[in-house]
């Protein structure tokens, strides 16, 4: 199941995920713009893990004085994408 999110409030563009076919399991996420290596670095840890795993521990990290980053994003992202797919 592939999902398409808008990052709010951070560097990054655009964030696409890839999950298992019951939507629990991250198989790969990719950034558009943002910190290059970080995000790349951040995308190859994610994958082949739950999703709830993952939402629970980047939900409400920060960049700097920003009150969210790309990885709190990434875990919004990935709540929303793992609800769409128990709809389907």
């Amino acid at each position: 199941m592939h999902f398409d999110y808008t990052p709010r409030g951070v560097c990054s563009r655009a964030i696409h995920i890839d999950l298992s076919d019951d939507g629990k399991t991250i198989e790969r996420v990719s950034f558009e713009g943002g910190c290059n290596g970080n995000l790349k670095a951040v995308s190859k840890l994610v994958a082949g893990h739950r999703v709830d795993e993952i939402a629970g521990i980047l939900a409400g990290n920060t960049c700097g004085p920003r009150p969210t980053s790309c990885a709190d994003q990434l875990a919004r992202a990935l709540t929303e994408a793992a609800a769409t797919a128990q709809q389907a």
